[in-house]
């Protein structure tokens, strides 16, 4: 199946990675060719909730709704705590999972928690809607579009071929297969069979029985209607619980604490710095909250070096523990007053799951910036084993979500925002991992402000050698390109976890050789099997999908291609597919499945004829 998709570059980036990352709750719905044209949602009814609340924001009519479910004795009435079964059409998303995407308007004070378990009653999941939505869960504006996407089935023939009907079922407390299968009135053991990766929470798909030929048959095509997102991709189907009631550092800041020129948690002012450093004045500070030099020293045990856990080119960083929230302080002399200003600019002003979440900072003495704290360190922590966090090595799973998390961070701030911005600086240090090992992009003291539509500007060298194009070494032109090539050498960090400039023994004699050299030899070779094989992590073992591990270095050298970043990349083939079957973090395969077949390397074709169109074959 060819897929014709007009998108700008890292849209094309995103989708590859999405379809690598892809996998389904239950490893029996991970792949599918068609989907079916009725599926149940199995509905909590919640106090406050009725018939034209659930009729909406599930895009069916009421009529439709009440055909399925004739123990409602009415529709101006629905028992509290009772399930409502509401029809929807179960489509194959992308030829990877089963489900449906619906559309829903945000409302006043709304989250994507509150989305996913209220007004979805649980059919979906926090996680699932911030993989398919760009908006900060801490940010979500007012009526605004979100997308909500709920898994569904439409059987396994190899289990029963009796059953076609499927309700998606949330379990709620007290709930387990036993009782579900009791209520429907079917055997546990089949509804176990039904869902063999079950774990004993979250959603399950339980046959419906009960169900005529008829009511069926006359579900109308307007009445099934749904929205369906282009870029869907669920992740994980582990339901993540958020303590919405505990506000953020954002919302609570005391305005006692604020001084004349300073700005609340609420509004934007002016920032009056010290005459010291005439360099500060006169940015807007927009909804960021100013610590005093005392509040941080005392966060942090007068900046001890037991609380110090970084150390970059523009300052130390250190852990803090701020007014009930965890906090990294990055503490920079005053003459890094411009990476200072750069940084404050953009993350007072751009919020992005993707993007590390600033809190305040302060400009007493030194200059302070306080993020949010990022529970796993950075990228290149985990890849090389160093800084002592004595965690395993990624999973492959980890590391393509880590690569889709970053690159849509980067899609947000090249494509999303006015002016653009472009970071300088993308390496693996620079991506930050959180509790639940979800990559963020951080460090913008380099970034750099253009209009959209300039072309590219020249300006002083500056990011890291390993990372930067040949053309802006050479040329120092700025342009969101230098971002897209830095990603593809992380993406080749990511397969080998070796740095950008590697140690080389040749000939006997230490030597260096970049990562995008390295790759770049292997994919040459007629047959790179062999090659590619000795760059993939050994700490990977056995642990990965061939598929993938083979197209993500196609990936990267297209990103890191002259020609493409030349002309701004228009048309990509990737030919053979994008989505290699995914494995589970740290399920095993047979070794015999991971001799890696790369005989089709050279069939990555770049081609400058359209705009925007990425073919996967």
């Amino acid at each position: 199946m060819i897929k014709h998709l007009q998108k700008t570059p890292w849209l094309h980036l995103l989708l590859c990675l999405t379809l690598l990352s892809i996998f389904s709750p239950y490893s029996a719905q991970a792949a599918c060719k068609s989907g079916c044209k009725l599926a149940y949602a199995a509905y909590h009814v919640w106090q406050g909730s009725n018939l034209t609340y659930i009729s909406t924001i599930f895009s069916q009519p009421i009529p439709n709704i009440l055909a399925h479910n004739p123990t409602v004795p009415s529709k101006d009435f629905l028992p509290l705590d009772s399930k409502l079964h509401v029809p929807f059409s179960c489509e194959c998303l992308n030829g990877d999972f089963l489900g449906h995407t619906f559309v829903y308007t945000t409302q006043s004070d709304d989250t994507y928690h509150n989305v996913a378990s209220l007004v979805f009653a649980n059919l979906t999941t926090e996680d699932w809607i911030q993989r398919v939505n760009h908006y900060d869960p801490h940010v979500v504006p007012d009526g605004v579009p979100i997308n909500v996407t709920v898994n569904c089935s439409c059987g396994d023939a190899e289990v029963s071929k009796d059953y076609g009907l499927f309700a998606t079922y949330p379990l709620g407390p007290g709930e387990n297969l036993s009782s579900v299968a009791a209520d429907y009135g079917v055997n546990e053991a089949l509804v176990r069979s039904f869902n063999p990766g079950f774990d004993g929470a979250g959603r399950i798909f339980v046959p419906a029985k009960g169900i005529s030929d008829g009511v069926v048959a006359g579900i109308s095509a307007a009445g099934i209607a749904g929205f369906i997102s282009v870029a869907v991709c669920l992740y994980t189907g582990i339901y993540r619980q958020k303590k919405v009631a505990e506000a953020s550092l954002l919302a609570e800041a005391p305005t006692d604490h604020l001084h004349p020129g300073q700005v609340s948690a609420k509004g934007s002012e002016p920032l009056a710095a010290d005459v010291s450093s005439p360099g500060l004045t006169g940015i807007t500070v927009n909804k960021s909250v100013e610590f005093s030099y005392e509040e941080l020293a005392e966060a942090t045990g007068d900046f001890s070096a037991d609380n110090k856990i970084g150390q970059g080119g523009f300052g130390t960083v250190y852990y803090a523990e701020l007014r009930g929230e965890k906090a990294a302080i990055k503490k920079m002399d005053m003459e890094a007053s411009k990476e200072f200003l750069a940084e404050l600019k953009v993350l007072t002003h751009v919020h992005h799951l993707n993007l590390v979440r600033l809190i305040g900072y302060c400009v007493e003495g030194s200059l302070f910036l306080v993020y949010e704290y990022m529970e796993n360190g950075n990228l290149g922590q985990h890849l090389r084993s160093s800084g002592g966090l004595g965690k395993a090595p990624l999973s492959w799973t980890a590391r393509v979500q880590i690569a889709l998390d970053s690159a849509r961070g980067l899609q947000y701030i090249h494509e999303h925002t006015v002016p653009v911005y472009i970071h300088r600086d993308i390496k693996s240090a620079n991506i930050l991992i959180d509790e639940k090992y979800h990559g963020k992009v951080a460090d913008f003291g380099l970034t750099k402000l253009t209009e959209v539509g300039n072309a590219s500007m020249q300006t002083r060298l500056v990011g890291t050698f390993g990372y930067m194009s040949p053309e802006y070494a050479q040329y120092g032109d700025v342009s969101p390109k230098i971002d897209v090539y830095a990603f593809g050498v992380v993406l080749y960090e990511l397969i080998s976890a070796k740095e950008a400039i590697v140690r080389t023994n040749e000939a006997t004699l230490p030597e260096t050789k970049g990562l995008v050299a390295l790759f770049e030899d292997a994919l040459s070779q007629a047959d790179p099997k062999e090659d590619l094989t000795r760059l993939v992590d050994a700490r990977l073992g056995s642990n990965y999908p061939v598929d993938s591990v083979c197209k993500v270095p196609k990936l990267a050298r297209v990103t890191c291609s002259s020609s493409w970043l030349n002309s701004g990349v228009r048309d990509v083939n990737v030919a053979d597919g994008a989505a290699g079957e995914s494995v589970h973090a740290g399920e095993p395969a047979a070794e015999a499945e991971h001799e890696i077949d790369c005989s089709g390397a050279d069939d990555t074709v770049v081609d400058h004829g359209g705009l925007g169109r990425w073919v996967l074959l």
